[in-house]
């Protein structure tokens, strides 16, 4: 009798490996769980506060979860609410947070991929080191997929947004410019991790047509295997208080992407889904 269970429980086991295999592979928040029940070092870093090198969120059976660090830290200064830790991959700007006016991430470098600019050694073209890398790989997938697309706007400094927003008040005023232009310090493209992207058939501008583009939408259907999003999508505008732009995408890791493209969301709305650990 026991020999008999002990056949039937390893047929079972057996049947079972292909559609756990595939389950894993499916979900790979549930891949990680796994693994880290069959790493007790990591469960003792984990216990002692000590993080391993490897994606921030995980998943409980209460839904996501982001390690503390993750978070923005902020502090008050002159009414604005600034963030203390630029440097965090997942850092959120908007018009709520802001970067100090000092930040310059101190790890950017001009990745090998075409600009809309040409060869021209210019502040634009620089993104930090990471986002780089994964844009770069971006790039080649969409090449050898016949897809065309050039780089337009990485880094602007804090300085150079203000100038930008103070040129966009005196075309459209206040109110219009606030809805197209971010405000000095509230401006993704400081963090280093954004990239303004394009394509021949919009002529290299930055438009909303350019979503309905081939390129467009490639990148939109893509980006999110490579670490970005596209970071204002159309009908999100009251939860990110900008206009729609296809053209932008913000770098926050693969399995960050992931998680907001599977779930159709904004950076806004990941971190009101996410618990933090």
């Amino acid at each position: 009798m026991k020999r008999t269970l002990l056949i039937i429980s390893s047929c079972i086991l057996l049947s079972g490996c292909s559609e756990m295999d595939a389950l894993v592979k499916k979900i790979p928040i549930l891949k990680d769980k796994i693994n880290s029940e069959s790493r007790p070092q990591q469960q003792d870093n984990q216990a002692t506060g000590t993080k391993d090198p490897g994606e921030p969120a995980s998943q409980t059976n209460d839904g996501p979860v982001l390690e503390a660090a993750y978070f923005n830290e902020i502090a008050v200064e002159g009414g604005r609410k600034e963030i203390q830790n630029p440097d965090n991959f997942l850092v959120l700007v908007n018009k709520e947070f802001s970067l100090p006016v000092e930040y310059r991430p101190d790890d950017m470098v001009k990745p090998d991929i075409p600009f809309s600019f040409g060869e021209q050694d210019l502040e634009k073209s620089l993104i930090r080191e990471e986002a780089a890398r994964a844009i770069e790989a971006m790039f080649r997938q969409a090449k050898e997929e016949n897809i065309e697309i050039y780089a337009v706007s990485g880094f602007r400094s804090y300085d150079r947004q203000n100038d930008l927003f103070d040129a966009e008040v005196r075309k459209v005023g206040v109110d219009s410019a606030t809805q197209a232009v971010a405000l000095p310090g509230q401006s993704e493209h400081q963090t280093g991790l954004t990239m303004d992207i394009a394509a021949k058939s919009t002529d290299l501008n930055l438009t909303e047509e350019f979503g309905e583009t081939i390129e467009g939408k490639w990148l939109a259907a893509n980006a999110h295997k490579f670490g970005f999003i596209l970071r204002y999508p159309k009908g999100k505008e009251s939860i990110t208080q900008y206009q729609y732009e296809p053209w932008h995408f913000r770098y926050v890791g693969v399995e960050a992407a992931t998680t907001m493209y599977e779930n159709n969301w904004t950076l806004e709305e990941f971190f009101q889904q996410v618990k933090k650990i």
